[in-house]
């Protein structure tokens, strides 16, 4: 049976490859990028290019209307927009916090909501959230990536519960790292407080982060990943965790993760969570082992069995 899907974030990254992995399954794709350009490669009569910024509320319903108008059912919606920000809570700007909220957590907001009237009406779909294994855990300098991203589960898995009774399925997409933009032309970076430069050595390998002014910006939507990815005007410096942090990063082609995806929307039953990626399953056993240990030291805590 041949599906459709609304993909957010498909400019490039992982969001290119659930475009093409969708494509490949033989089903229809409205593939929505900031730069429609991004996608001009991909050549394919079941593709539909759509301009979207998430960001822009009545935009984004406008948009999920007349892919439903064009398309006449949504099965697979993947809200994959959304970029990394990195810096410490203290230095980041209002700014900065906001643009991330905005793109991460109110972008997919947005287009959950304007999906769900058209989902009600033909009593199926399934809404994919693109989130990571930084929404179990997290890590220093990625504070505002974490919330982001433990907010989207936070009203991801309520929503779940509210449209199950109509045949609705939502899944957290917990992703691992994937070699993408998100962690290179894709993020974006606090001014540095020297009193930091020791723990941005211990996570990126560096003591300074990399100038915004020397970096060329990028355009276009890019995707997620370990967490996500998307939004212009970001800087090219490359920054992964160092490999002395408390997880060794891990980095695989996103067709490994595009695949993960395609496996997750063929399942009769898909779970709200599900994680994909090489050493994902490792970085949320080690999240969850620190936060049981941190209840254990409460006495009138018990874990369940």
């Amino acid at each position: 049976m041949t599906r459709t899907w609304f993909i957010t974030g498909a400019g490039r990254g992982l969001g290119r490859a659930f475009t093409t992995a969708a494509l490949a399954e033989g089903d229809r794709v409205v593939a929505t990028a900031r730069n429609p350009e991004t996608l001009a490669g991909i050549a394919d009569d079941r593709l539909t290019v759509l301009p979207l910024d998430v960001r822009d509320r009545a935009g984004v319903i406008a948009t999920v209307d007349k892919a439903f108008a064009l398309t006449g059912t949504i099965d697979v919606l993947v809200n994959n927009a959304g970029y990394g920000l990195v810096g410490a809570v203290e230095e980041l700007t209002e700014t900065q916090i906001r643009d991330q909220m905005d793109t991460n957590f109110f972008g997919a907001l947005w287009v959950s909501q304007a999906a769900v009237p058209h989902l009600r009406t033909q009593g199926s779909g399934h809404i994919v959230q693109i989130s990571t294994v930084g929404a179990v855990g997290s890590l220093p300098l990625f504070g505002l990536y974490n919330a982001s991203k433990w907010a989207l589960e936070g009203f991801s898995a309520s929503l779940a519960d509210e449209l199950r009774p109509f045949g609705i399925r939502v899944t957290l997409a917990q992703m691992g790292g994937f070699d993408t933009d998100w962690a290179k032309s894709s993020m974006r970076f606090a001014s540095g407080i020297p009193a930091y430069a020791q723990l941005r050595n211990s996570i990126l390998g560096m003591p300074d982060y990399p100038a915004e002014a020397t970096a060329a910006p990028a355009t276009g939507t890019t995707s997620t990943e370990a967490g996500p990815g998307n939004t212009s005007n970001e800087p090219t410096a490359s920054v992964e965790p160092s490999a002395d942090t408390e997880s060794e990063w891990i980095e695989a082609p996103p067709e490994v993760g595009a695949a993960g995806l395609i496996e997750l929307v063929n399942m009769a039953n898909p779970p709200l969570r599900k994680i994909i990626g090489p050493g994902a399953h490792q970085m949320v056993a080690l999240a969850l082992d620190q936060r049981r240990d941190d209840y254990a030291s409460d006495p009138e805590f018990v874990w369940p069995a």
